[in-house]
């Protein structure tokens, strides 16, 4: 795709605005939404998503719109499970309810800031060195085992790593909750208890952005379209947050789901990998006659993966509860 700078600009300009307009209205109205409000919002961030899809679909064609459409579910279904281990986190940090939405917006600015420059950094790479795909591939199969082999009950024992500890030791704080990151106490300037939080939730997803830029690295090799299916993806996170809160448990097969999409588009990209491989010491650096699998098969699986992952996770979960078995995550 040759997109033009004033569409790189217009986009990051475009996705700024919202955030501001997002940090104005959260800021100046501090309270625990209603599920219309975050239904309404989320549903204008999907419709824009699907015409988004459907306008790159009409102008590049239909591969790069079934590209964008493959990108912007797999990230958001990854989204969906870091959701668990936001609420954990904001459970952790004991967060009011009034005051988790801010917490969340200035998460979700760390990671598009922090997405954006590994889009970037993948992206040169990619450029470079053809064998990344090697690395991510094998990265993405790797997480995929550990996703479907950890123990969920694990999660709950999340801790602060050693970077959001020393935040807590160094950083003059007070222990008042306010909607704001930094507070003047005493005629000093202080970070209130939601400057940690936000730390955490920030490192946290910078750790998640360490399977998601590389899972939809391999679906498509365009920047651009990398970009906005992460854009689309974060920018309905916080309302998604709110609204599925209590159906988050009982997607108790969610993990599983996602171990499978993982590892197929894990194997997709070694199959790349191999079809474009230089390394002298596969097939003496020539490429391997492989099967490639296209973006369209690909959405597909995705489709019939998250779709199977939902009904049998809620289907489980509505068997439990009659049951009377308690379900977790």
């Amino acid at each position: 795709m040759d997109v033009p700078t004033w569409a790189w600009l217009l986009t990051l300009g475009v996705a700024a605005a919202v955030l501001v307009f997002d940090v104005i209205w959260v800021a100046r109205n501090p309270h625990v939404p209603s599920n219309k409000e975050v239904g309404t919002i989320l549903g204008i961030y999907v419709t824009a998503a699907v015409l988004f899809g459907i306008g790159l679909w009409v102008m590049e064609g239909g591969d790069r719109g079934t590209e964008f459409f493959a990108g912007w579910l797999t990230e958001y279904s990854l989204s969906v499970d870091n959701l668990f281990i936001f609420i954990i986190i904001m459970s952790k940090f004991g967060v009011p309810g009034r005051f988790q939405q801010t917490a969340l917006l200035w998460g979700i600015i760390i990671a598009i800031v922090l997405r954006t420059i590994f889009i970037f950094v993948g992206a040169a790479a990619i450029n470079q060195f053809a064998w990344v795909f090697y690395i991510f591939g094998a990265f993405l199969i790797y997480t995929a085992i550990n996703l479907a082999t950890e123990k969920h009950d694990e999660e709950e024992d999340w801790e602060p790593n050693a970077i959001i500890k020393w935040f807590q030791r160094t950083v003059p704080s007070t222990t008042e909750w306010s909607s704001q990151i930094f507070t003047k106490e005493n005629g000093k300037r202080v970070a209130t208890p939601l400057f940690i939080v936000v730390i955490a939730l920030g490192m946290t997803d910078l750790l998640f952005a360490l399977d998601s830029i590389p899972a939809i690295y391999g679906l498509t090799q365009e920047p651009y379209i990398v970009l906005t299916a992460n854009l689309f993806a974060l920018m309905g996170l916080r309302q998604l947050y709110f609204l599925i809160g209590g159906l988050l448990k009982k997607l108790v097969y969610m993990s599983l789901g996602l171990s499978v999409l993982l590892a197929f588009i894990g194997v997709k990209l070694i199959l790349h990998a191999l079809h474009e491989n230089t390394l002298p010491f596969i097939n003496g650096g020539e490429h391997v006659s492989v099967p490639e699998i296209s973006t369209l098969f690909s959405l597909g699986a995705i489709v019939v993966i998250l779709g199977v992952t939902t009904v049998a996770s809620l289907w489980k979960s509505n068997k439990d509860a009659k049951e009377g078995i308690g379900s977790g995550h």
